[in-house]
């Protein structure tokens, strides 16, 4: 959740060092999807009022992500400048707090609730099968998860645009100046790099999504890693660009 620091003026950003750090995330993305559709999409989990629920009036799944994100709140999980809460109204940590280094500027970018969208209408059709099986917890539980994961992977692309920020200040100045959202975006854009940021996802859901049965010598995937490239390729990498372009149009306000 971040490391204690006490250098206050903005570090150097390596994009190299950043792109490491987005090949872990994807593993965590790719083991907790996996792990969601093992149950059904389970659809009344998401249907506001249709479960009991103590001085809450959302939908169960997102009872659950809201009382782990208030545990999560009390350890100081949302004080750190890579994360974003999904709700606002969080308790504070009972933790002291920590002196993060300065990667980024300050912003109060949160795209948590398209994240949300996204994933209950275009994500869980495509890896879970229809239908309810009555695993409701255990699919809430992996929602968790998966928001979770994909929140702070998405977000971090505020990190990516500092790097390249910092590495092509004259350009990336001239079209912020301007407000060029679409000059900003194709600079962003890197094909050969997302070819393989998608080839490599594929690879990594075929290996991890197996199913192995050693009688018959077979193997079949829990999840066609197709599918998983396919969520990164349509969402995750134009989300998580949205998020760097936004960034860039505020960052020199910080000059």
């Amino acid at each position: 959740m971040g490391i204690p620091c006490t250098v206050s003026p903005m570090q150097t950003l390596k994009l190299e060092d950043l792109r490491n750090v987005l090949i872990r995330q994807e593993e965590t993305i790719i083991f907790s999807l996996i792990e969601r559709a093992q149950w059904k999409i389970n659809q009344i989990i998401y249907a506001p009022g249709a479960f009991p629920l103590p001085d809450f009036s959302g939908s169960f799944s997102d009872y659950l992500l809201y009382e782990t994100e208030k545990v999560h709140a009390r350890v100081r999980r949302y004080t750190a400048p890579d994360e974003e809460p999904f709700f606002s109204d969080l308790p504070l940590p009972i933790l002291d707090a920590l002196d993060f280094p300065r990667q980024i500027v300050p912003n109060a970018i949160n795209v948590n609730g398209l994240i949300t969208e996204l994933y209950r209408e275009q994500i869980l059709p495509v890896i879970c099968q229809e239908g309810d099986d009555q695993n409701y917890g255990s699919s809430a539980v992996c929602d968790v998860a998966c928001l979770q994961a994909l929140s702070k992977r998405i977000h971090y692309g505020k990190f990516i645009a500092e790097a390249k920020f910092q590495a092509d200040r004259p350009t990336y100045t001239t079209l912020i100046k301007a407000r060029d959202s679409e000059g900003l975006l194709a600079l962003l854009t890197n094909a050969e790099v997302e070819q393989r940021l998608l080839r490599r996802v594929e690879a990594k859901a075929a290996t991890y999504g197996q199913e192995i049965d050693p009688a018959r010598r077979t193997q079949s995937c829990k999840i066609e890693p197709a599918a998983i490239a396919g969520l990164y390729r349509r969402w995750v990498i134009p989300l998580t660009k949205q998020v760097e372009v936004d960034y860039l149009l505020l960052r020199l306000e910080w000059e």
